[in-house]
């Protein structure tokens, strides 16, 4: 047996020295990423997970936060190749050190990032991704055109939504693999059929929530390109809200989820048909309260030019006007209530796109129509005017007054009667005389009958 060498310090504890270890470790790796190849992946009763990173030579234990776990982009799995940072510490009370993981990636994700970014900056120098290239979508699409894959959550949500907002649309599906190898070429052949076929208004291209390398596929020149050159309106709905691909950029909107993009490309149908009834309700409230203005303004041209007491003869005539009133109305809202079934039965087939069309078409028939009663009344007033005061002159024209005016009284007997011949007459007898102002009592004193002509 050696001889040890004699302690020329102190003697460490075991405690002392795994200090030292501790500081010297976890001061050298604050933070660093480390690949390897996943072993021994478990859950422990806490929530955390526990395993190996090991390559051929070596392997060191890892720690994960259930927490930091739940913000993975893919599900973790033995065998399978990452990239985790994370700092190295030390189990004091048993001598060991582990790498506490604070992020993780699969492996040969970081070369890809870098080669996306450079897609991204080459793509939008071409300018692929401006807004000023981007199509508006059209407001009551008739068929909307999904790429996606026939199976999944996506294809569930997508038709789910547009038939909810929507009941009558049609929906044509361009079946596509969403991720793996040749799912891009699959997914901008799709989006070119479409192109081709003509037979929908808007696309959507979409796929559910994965991790980056699920989503891959909308990252992918082809894809870009594909929906660039697309004569239709693109909507893309791809992953969750936090999920952001190059085809993304180049849609004309984006989804934040397949439901979204569903959402943004139909009207509700609910919302459509309050508007037409508000539209409606505006409608004949304009009516009514133009009818109301128009029947005001006759009673004061009846006023305003004497006809009070003739009013009678505008009698039949204002009748006549407000059963004319009452038929216009009646056969208004019959004629609304025609076009609105109608309207409805035909949104049910066709959609509702010729609406605001239709709704300016009628108001300015309306607006006309309004305006034809208002001349065809007026000019009726004033031509029952002119007759009424000709009716007034004729009668001024009549008066006894006129006569009197020029000198000329009326005598009428004790009885009342208009006397026209003095023969009737005796000495005493009383009369009243009525002149053109005032009346006076007399009575007679001599009696001159006179001849035939009352000289």
């Amino acid at each position: 047996m050696s001889t040890l060498p004699a302690s020329r310090e102190r003697i460490l504890t075991v405690s002392e020295v795994t200090r030292r270890i501790k500081d010297a470790l976890e001061g050298f790796f604050p933070g660093q990423w480390v690949r390897g190849e996943i072993s021994g992946w478990k859950k422990a009763v806490s929530g955390h997970f526990y395993f190996s990173l090991k390559d051929k030579n070596a392997q060191i234990e890892c720690f994960l936060h259930s927490k930091l776990a739940a913000k993975l982009k893919f599900a973790p799995r033995d065998g399978m190749a990452v990239d985790a940072y994370g700092r190295v510490e030390v189990w004091a009370a048993r001598g060991r050190y582990q790498l506490t993981v604070e992020g993780m990636r699969q492996a040969g994700l970081g070369e890809r990032l870098v080669a996306l970014e450079e897609l991204r900056k080459r793509l939008e120098a071409e300018g692929l991704f401006d807004s000023a290239r981007k199509r508006p979508l059209p407001l009551y699409p008739r068929r909307i055109g999904l790429v996606t894959s026939p199976v999944g959550a996506a294809i569930r949500d997508l038709v789910h939504v547009l038939r909810a907002r929507w009941p009558s649309i049609g929906i044509v599906l361009a079946p596509v693999r969403v991720q793996g190898e040749g799912a891009a070429i699959e997914i901008a052949d799709a989006i070119r059929r479409f192109n081709r076929y003509g037979g929908v208004d808007v696309l959507i291209v979409g796929r559910g929530g994965g991790s980056l390398e699920d989503l891959w596929a909308f990252n992918e020149e082809p894809v870009v390109r594909a929906i660039v050159g697309s004569k239709l309106p693109i909507i893309t709905g791809i992953g969750h809200e936090s999920d952001v691909t190059l085809a993304d950029h180049a849609a004309d909107v984006r989804g934040a989820t397949p439901s979204n993009a569903a959402e943004r490309s139909v009207r509700d149908w609910r919302e459509v048909a309050h508007r037409v009834e508000a539209l409606r309700d505006r409608l004949d409230r304009q009516m009514r309260q133009s009818l109301r203005w128009r029947r005001q303004r006759l009673d004061h041209l009846l006023e305003k030019y004497g006809f009070k007491d003739l009013r009678e003869l505008f009698g039949v005539w204002r009748r006549g006007i407000a059963d004319s009133v009452a038929r216009l109305q009646s056969s208004m809202h019959r004629l609304l209530d025609l076009r609105r079934r109608r309207l409805e039965g035909a949104s049910g087939a066709y959609g509702l796109r010729e609406w605001p069309r239709q709704i300016a078409t009628r108001r300015a028939d309306l607006m006309d129509l309004r305006e034809r009663l208002g001349e065809g009344m007026e000019a009726r007033l004033g031509a029952l005017g002119v007759r009424a005061r000709g009716y007034a002159d004729r009668l001024r024209a009549l008066s006894p007054r006129l006569v009197m005016e020029r000198g000329y009284c009326l005598v009428r007997g004790q009885d009342g009667r208009l006397l026209r011949a003095a023969a009737g007459l005796s000495v005493g007898d009383p009369i009243t005389v009525e002149f053109a102002r005032g009346e006076a009592a007399a009575r007679i004193e001599q009696v001159r009958t006179g001849d035939e002509h009352g000289q």
